[in-house]
């Protein structure tokens, strides 16, 4: 595949402050060396070159490529395709942190959360179905230890720092969780429909540790749309722009199972943040969920905690948007204090460079209060992230 990257766009102008809620990041080839026990040195994932010239993380016997479409982000549009990219043909930002706050400075970005990309998207599942389980959870450690000492580490009042979860034990998941807390991390992202990895249901308790561990120490469980390799796809040859389409109605499903599920109940602090499905859908959900209250199928739903789940999803859960124009209905259903930008980057899909320009016209009708929730405030205050000093955002040099 020949590719060819774009050249890097100017500057843009600074209006608002954004915090984005949701962009990737793309393993680098060297994140897991000086990181790992010595005996599984050899037994590493590894970028490896294959037989048609694409560059791809190998582990465990399977292969985990980079599709142009997942780092779209400086590709002509007729690049942006589902074909495996090297890394020399993305831009920099995608996998090496020094181009990554450049590229941020460029479209007046000025923090992110970033979710994995390549090896480890489905919430490092990779490691988590290792059969030597000793090395699947060094694997999980090394992983976070180059996100907090690298990637969000290198420049922490950019980067917000966001866990793999050890899912194979719930007990082990939760000391993580504590341990790294004291480490920086704000977050861990978790699949957002675990049995479709053939892992214990939310709804069954087993996890109940680990969300604890959450809650006590205000990690955020964070749930990527698509992140569980599965979607609402209605029939065997549906194109993909379909499923494209349908990506709010996957966050949907996903939202309405967490809602039953009894978690938050359970940990009325815990903090519940979906990305990747947009908000349109969130009024609508909360109206159906209490109506579905007040009119049970077979005798009384299980619900308890003397609130509506309307009232809960207001409470605990938060939800991103990249491109969603009316939020009324949103305000109405859950304010828009748990609303939050996203970006998308590296994504085909993203609105860098111009995420400034994304900003000013989806959220510039509303009230400046609301867009500044929306546009950082909200993500500032979930994460307890820093705000930039007002030199940055008028782009002067320090």
């Amino acid at each position: 595949m020949t590719t060819a990257l774009l050249p890097d766009p100017e500057q843009r102008r600074r209006d608002y402050v954004i915090i984005s809620a949701d962009d990737h990041l793309i393993e680098p080839p060297d994140l897991f060396e000086g990181r790992l026990p010595a005996k599984y040195a050899d037994a590493a994932p590894k970028v490896v070159e294959t037989e048609a010239g694409h560059q791809v993380w190998r582990y465990g016997g399977a292969t985990y490529p980079a599709a142009a479409i997942d780092v779209g982000s400086g590709l002509p549009r007729e690049q942006w395709n589902l074909e495996p990219i090297r890394f020399e043909h993305m831009r920099p930002g995608c996998y090496d942190i020094e181009a990554r706050v450049s590229d941020m400075d460029l479209a007046g970005i000025w923090a992110a959360l970033c979710f994995p990309g390549m090896l480890a998207g489905q919430s490092g599942m990779p490691f988590a179905k290792t059969r030597d389980q000793e090395l699947g959870l060094a694997l999980v450690k090394a992983w976070n230890d180059w996100h907090i000492d690298v990637w969000a580490g290198t420049y922490p009042e950019r980067m917000i720092g966001l866990q793999l979860p050890w899912l194979p034990d719930p007990e082990i998941a939760a000391k993580e969780i504590k341990d790294n807390s004291a480490r920086g991390f704000k977050a861990v992202v978790f699949p957002e429909f675990p049995t479709r990895l053939r892992l214990p249901s939310i709804h069954s308790g087993h996890w109940d540790p680990f969300f604890a561990a959450c809650e006590e120490t205000g990690t955020v469980v964070c749930l990527h749309t698509g992140a569980s390799s599965w979607s609402p796809v209605p029939s065997p040859d549906t194109p993909i722009e379909a499923i494209t389409t349908l990506m709010p109605a996957s966050a949907m499903f996903a939202c309405a199972d967490w809602l039953w599920s009894g978690i938050p109940l359970r940990f009325p602090n815990l903090r519940i943040l979906i990305v990747e499905g947009g908000v349109g859908w969130v009024p609508m959900l909360a109206e159906r969920a209490d109506y579905a209250l007040d009119h049970p199928v077979a005798g009384e739903a299980s619900w308890e905690g003397g609130l509506k789940p309307s009232e809960v999803l207001r409470r605990n859960f938060f939800f991103g948007t990249l491109d969603d124009h009316a939020l009324s209905g949103v305000r109405l259903a859950v304010g828009l204090d748990h609303v939050l930008q996203e970006s998308g980057y590296p994504h085909s899909d993203s609105t860098w460079p111009d995420t400034q320009k994304a900003v000013a016209r989806n959220l510039g009708q509303l009230p400046p209060v609301d867009l500044a929730r929306v546009a950082y405030g909200n993500a500032a205050r979930l994460f307890g992230h820093p705000l930039p000093s007002r030199a940055w955002l008028r782009n002067e040099t320090i």
